[in-house]
């Protein structure tokens, strides 16, 4: 007979192992999925030094080491697999995995993330962690004293721009059209700091890292006057949007315009009774590891309450 896990968690960055530490502990003897980038997106960042308990700083990938090994300690089951399909009829509910496995629980826990959008560049990719962000306020301490740029023309553009102003010595905002979408008061914003310059009509076509690996400028496109040309920067950060990796869900919860899977009003679960979502896939607002830790800390602790009811 299949068995039937009491807490099953799909996806292992600061929210899926904070829900499986706290599953963990209250005996749910939880499954995690690690999915396609297990730790998240902070296996791709190098220096964290936002996050409470780390005075030196730690390494994006060691701290995602550190949380697995507490969930671990915890009795959690971690499994290197991906979600594929689900069936949420329930529950209990399954998940079949990418090596065709099949998972049933009383109760689910999502915490697939998000994926922040990128050029598609070739050195884009390459520089990730080395100049190439796509967080300003993950890594925006770090660009102190230089010149940076942002692309986009959003409201999560203007924003960045706007917060990186606070380290940087100028920040320059590719934008590809010749205006901004974003709202009018972070417009205006961007327009009246002296230390932001909006260059209109400006496509990325490349990034280049002639010194010691790192970002030192960018190909740039005048898609008005069809010229291209080079521009020095410190530093390039992506403003263009993130994608929840919430496809799977999409014919079973509740999604917002942008993939977001809805939950209700200061709680982790979803529509569906026993099923519960944390960190960026269902937070579009704060996407940092510490508010991912708090959500996935919900979710479980929800989890073991509907359990028990």
């Amino acid at each position: 007979m299949q068995e039937v896990h009491d807490a099953l968690i799909l996806g292992s960055g600061p929210a899926g192992w904070t829900a499986a530490i706290y599953a963990g502990r209250a005996n749910l003897a939880p499954v995690l999925l690690e999915g396609m980038q297990p730790g998240g997106q902070l296996t791709i960042t190098t220096d964290v030094e936002n996050y409470p308990g780390f005075p030196d700083g730690v390494q994006g990938p060691e701290m995602m080491e550190l949380f697995k090994k507490q969930a671990t300690r915890f009795d959690t089951r971690v499994v290197s697999e991906t979600g594929t399909e689900v069936d949420l009829n329930g529950p209990p509910f399954k998940v079949r995995t990418n090596l065709d496995n099949e998972f049933v629980c009383k109760t689910l826990i999502i915490s697939t993330g998000a994926s922040a959008n990128y050029l598609g560049l070739e050195n884009e990719t390459k520089l990730q962690g080395r100049g190439v962000s796509a967080c300003a306020t993950c890594d925006g301490f770090f660009f102190q004293e230089k010149d940076v740029c942002v692309v986009g023309g959003g409201d999560s553009a203007c924003e960045e721009a706007t917060f990186l102003t606070r380290y940087a010595t100028k920040v320059h905002m590719l934008v590809r059209r010749d205006q901004l979408r974003a709202s009018k008061i972070m417009q205006q914003r961007a327009f009246d700091n002296p230390k932001i310059d909006i260059q209109w009509n400006t496509d990325v076509r490349d990034v280049y890292d002639v010194s010691e690996g790192k970002v030192t400028g960018l190909r740039l496109y005048d898609n008005k006057t069809d010229r291209e040309f080079d521009q020095a920067t410190g530093g390039l950060f992506l403003a263009i949007g993130h994608t929840p990796n919430t496809a799977l869900f999409r014919d079973w919860l509740d999604l917002d315009d942008s993939g977001y899977i809805i939950t209700k009003p200061d709680s982790s679960a979803t529509q569906i009774p026993g099923v519960f979502a944390c960190g960026d896939c269902q937070d579009h607002v704060y996407r940092q590891a510490v508010t991912a830790a708090g959500t996935g800390c919900m979710a479980a602790l929800e989890a073991e309450r509907f359990l028990t009811t």
